[in-house]
């Protein structure tokens, strides 16, 4: 057995040796070397006594979700699906592209004002971008050392980037003496001011902040640029809430479509891309922070049992009930303690427990448990899919 045991380590080894020469982009020659050692190995081991060893793996470019991330993930996905059906959108499948981008108008224009090159706004933009990462003077430094700007011009552009607010910081930058007689900043600001009129009638305007510093994206942006950042609440009283970054991001592109128009018609366009496996991550993390739990199925009720043989009773129930649309489940189990089934309730978040016992069946009743306060309520048989129904129904939501 110790032999054994010493052949098995060196198998181990040497299949690791082998996968770790592959990961490096050996040459063929020494890879197939090293297997040829292993197959030797392998061959002094034998048969293993007629077992064979099933390693499952997951896919090369996929991975899988546990039922808690499932659960996780299907109710982000409701939010963002159902949101956008209410406002009249309809269902396509398409490749989602991370956009970070800003209006290229207003941009421009500064940079123009301020005296930065044509041929390095795009340069200039690729550090201004990284303002919500690291400090002003991180930044300056870049301009002025790596990019060649003067100090002057880029504490310009540091007087405009540090600003952010809302509509008033669009009033405020339609008088200022310079960037008011750019013609591309004018007809982005003014676009702005029509944005926050619009906000401010959906009830949303204080939800939006007008941020000079955003400053990503691609050469065909022609408008009014946005992107979502999410801010996370506290986890717990007096902590301070936590910046978590951008989840969102889009804008105007009108002249995108026309690129590929062979008469180059101008085609309106705006877009939206949502960083939906970072949100899934956040979610994650705060509930686990909070320690809540998380339903991995939508059960409405369990079937139990308060005596033993009571199987035959408990799969007639709970056919009935599946029968009537009732998400219903019971232990799988001939005589489970009426404990450890109440308990399954509580750890897999069921609401509702339908416990058959001798008594109830000699009065045509079922009790009916409320997991959460634990009230217990004898119910007919036959009004037993309608009570059910009306105590798991979502309340009616006008949104």
């Amino acid at each position: 057995m110790a032999e054994r045991a010493t052949l098995e380590e060196l198998v181990r080894l040497q299949g690791e040796r082998v996968r770790g020469l592959k990961q490096q982009k050996a040459s063929a020659e020494q890879i197939e070397e090293e297997v040829a050692k292993l197959l030797k190995l392998k061959a002094q081991l034998g048969p293993d006594e007629g077992k064979q060893k099933f390693v499952l793996k997951t896919p090369k470019g996929t991975r899988d979700y546990s039922p808690r991330q499932m659960a996780i993930r299907e109710k982000v996905f409701d939010v963002i699906i159902s949101c956008f059906k209410r406002h009249g959108a309809e269902v396509i499948d398409t490749p989602v592209f991370e956009l970070k981008v800003n209006d290229r108008r207003i941009l421009d224009g500064m940079f123009a004002i301020c005296g930065v090159p044509d041929s390095k706004f795009r340069t200039i933009c690729s550090s201004v971008d990284k303002l919500d990462k690291v400090s002003w003077e991180e930044v300056k430094n870049e301009m002025v050392g790596e990019k060649g700007l003067t100090p002057e011009v880029a504490d310009h552009i540091g007087d405009y980037v540090q600003q952010h607010g809302g509509v008033s910081l669009v009033e405020q930058l339609l008088q200022d003496p310079k960037l008011s007689q750019n013609k591309q900043a004018l007809e982005g600001l003014e676009d702005l001011k029509l944005l926050f009129e619009y906000l401010t009638l959906f009830g949303i305007a204080d939800k939006i902040s007008f941020d000079l510093s955003l400053a990503r994206g691609l050469d065909y942006y022609t408008g009014v640029i946005y992107e979502a950042v999410l801010l996370q609440t506290p986890v717990r009283p007096g902590e301070e809430p936590l910046g978590v970054g951008s989840v969102a991001a889009g804008g105007r592109y009108d002249g995108l479509v026309g690129m590929f128009d062979p008469k180059g018609r101008k085609v309106p366009c705006v877009g939206l891309s949502i960083g939906v496996e970072r949100i899934f991550s956040i979610v994650e993390q705060r509930l686990e922070a909070l320690e809540e739990k998380v339903r991995t199925t939508e059960t409405q009720v369990l079937v139990a049992s308060a005596q033993k043989r009571l199987l035959e009773e408990r799969l007639k129930l709970v056919s009935e009930l599946w029968d009537a649309g009732i998400k219903a489940e019971l232990l799988y189990k001939k005589n489970p303690k009426l404990l450890n089934q109440l308990q399954y309730c509580e750890e897999a978040g069921i609401p509702l427990v339908a416990i058959i016992g001798e008594q109830e069946l000699k009065d045509g009743v079922i009790k009916l448990r409320s997991v959460a306060s634990r009230e217990e309520v004898d119910v007919r048989r036959e009004d037993l899919v309608e009570e059910i129904k009306r105590r798991t129904s979502p309340a009616l939501c006008i949104c």
